[in-house]
């Protein structure tokens, strides 16, 4: 029979000790092996989960694995037992705390994150889960609460008690989502399919929140999250925070690209990107990361200390690294919504880049883009034609005809920022750049200049097919770039179209 309260009590040849954290999975205690006179964190496998035969010999197909893993910046896990029901793995004890307490604690302080200390603690992740990912294993939970931070001046990737063996059988709990949704790649929540690439996705929504205090993609419920995740485009960490070095932001754009051939294909290349990076934007990187924020007292001087071993680390402080961990089990209400999106027949199985979209409320189909514009067109027309009917004047149709161009273009930019689609600027910028053109001599009425402004009509096919072209063929970032080019030009021409108003009804 299972033990409801294990503080106090022997599993094993480990004395529990007082609890460090629970999550969706396990409970995870402080515990001591008298013998090795070793202070351990115990993890305790969630009662209810255990009746679960299926999950039970996946945890132990992983458990085996990951106790196999060897790596300074990967959690050694030194044992897996079970005693009275009870299923648990015994992995070494950190002194530290973890990213999500850190950058809890510079949002306390309303402080930022050093550049080079963000970039340090990637490079040590990516170090382990390079390694992890050579052994065949993959992660599938990477976020800020399993990243820890150690007195040592070390990142180390905790909990991989959810990895699998890269294309080897693949345990699922029926029903669950793996993974903690803010962090999750898209196709992993979707289809619930994972690779090297779906971890360094995550790890990209980390370094997303790292240099905008704030992860990309939140929403009410998790379905809506796992929506944005597929199909939302990525709003630019520069919009959030203007003094995020654009090296840094062009990493995260790759790695958060929606298809996984667009991100990087390895932790290695993803490393030396990053080290690029930090030497572009002249970002200093330390050799160590520096000494938790948490310990930075008059006792606990901010310099790196060695960790404590034997009998000394009772003294160490409560480490709630199974904070926030991965629920096993989805709820009923995200089962049955997932059920009713694929019984729709949505594109799930080829998941799409930033211009295939499901549809949801927060995103309006391509049919209801193109009525806006169509009715921002109409309504245009209308009112000019009451407003000269009203005044007799027909000085519109004789110099403000241009505005017809410019209005055309605007469908295409809301389907721009709409589909994420940067080919949708061929039309808009032809458009709209025609228009303020013909603007000039319909205004002036000096037609005879065009024989020698003509050449800018040439230029402005040329630039327009230029950009777009090199840019949706060769970026990664297409989507994002359809979507920041279709905001400011939507912009735009609202100004130039008011201003030009205001210029007629001035004469």
């Amino acid at each position: 029979m299972a033990r409801t309260s294990l503080s106090g009590q022997n599993l094993g040849k480990y004395r529990v000790l007082e609890p460090l954290g629970s999550g969706g999975m396990a409970r995870v205690y402080r515990g001591y092996h008298p013998q090795l006179d070793r202070f351990v964190a115990i993890k305790v496998l969630r009662s209810d989960l255990v009746e679960d035969e299926m999950f039970l010999t996946r945890f132990r197909h992983e458990a085996q694995a990951v106790a196999a893993l060897r790596h300074p910046n990967i959690i050694q896990v030194y044992d897996f037992d079970v005693e009275d029901d009870v299923y648990f793995m015994v992995m070494e004890l950190l002194d530290g705390d973890t990213l999500h307490t850190r950058l809890n604690d510079y949002r306390v302080r309303d402080e930022p994150m050093p550049w080079g200390e963000m970039v340090r603690i990637l490079l040590d992740v990516l170090d382990g889960l390079t390694y992890a990912h050579q052994e065949g294993m993959i992660h599938r939970d990477i976020k800020p609460a399993n990243i820890l931070l150690t007195r040592r001046g070390q990142a180390v990737l905790a909990d991989f008690g959810i990895a699998q063996i890269v294309g080897g059988t693949r345990h699922t709990v029926s029903g669950a989502l793996l993974g903690t949704l803010n962090y999750m790649a898209p196709e992993q929540g979707l289809e619930g399919v994972s690779d090297v690439r779906s971890d360094l996705y995550s790890l990209g929504v980390v370094l997303y929140e790292m240099l905008t205090r704030r992860p990309p993609f939140d929403a009410d419920t998790p379905l809506a999250i796992l929506l944005k995740h597929v199909n939302d485009p990525l709003p630019l960490p520069t919009e959030l925070n203007p003094d995020v070095p654009a090296p840094l932001e062009r990493i995260v754009l790759k790695a958060m690209a929606k298809e996984r051939d667009g991100r990087f294909q390895s932790g290695t290349e993803m490393a030396d990107a990053l080290k690029r990076a930090a030497a572009e934007a002249h970002i200093e990187l330390p050799s160590r990361i520096s000494l938790p924020l948490s310990f930075s007292t008059s006792e606990a001087p901010t310099d790196s200390v060695a960790v404590f071993s034997g009998t000394a680390r009772a003294k160490l402080a409560d480490v709630a690294f199974a904070a926030q961990d991965t629920a096993a089990t989805t709820s009923d209400a995200i089962a049955a919504d997932l059920a009713a999106l694929k019984a729709q027949e949505l594109p799930v199985t080829e998941l799409p880049a930033a211009s295939t979209a499901v549809p949801n409320e927060a995103q309006p189909s391509a049919q209801r883009t193109l009525l806006i514009g169509a009715g921002i067109f109409l309504l245009f027309n209308m009112l000019i034609i009451m407003f000269s009917g009203r005044s007799g004047s027909s000085w519109f149709f004789a110099q403000g005809w241009p505005i017809e161009l410019m209005l055309i273009a605007i469908p295409f930019f809301l389907l721009m920022i709409n589909r994420g689609n940067l080919w949708l600027l061929i039309p808009a910028g032809l458009f709209f750049g025609e228009g303020v053109l013909l603007s000039y001599y319909a205004v002036s009425e000096r037609w005879e200049d065009w024989a020698f402004l003509w050449p800018l009509q040439v230029f402005l096919v040329m630039i327009v097919l230029w950009y777009t072209i090199t840019r949706a063929v060769a970026s990664a970032q297409a989507g994002e770039l359809a979507v920041l080019w279709g905001r400011r030009l939507l912009r735009l021409a609202a100004g130039v179209i008011l201003v030009y108003l205001l210029v007629l009804i001035v004469r």
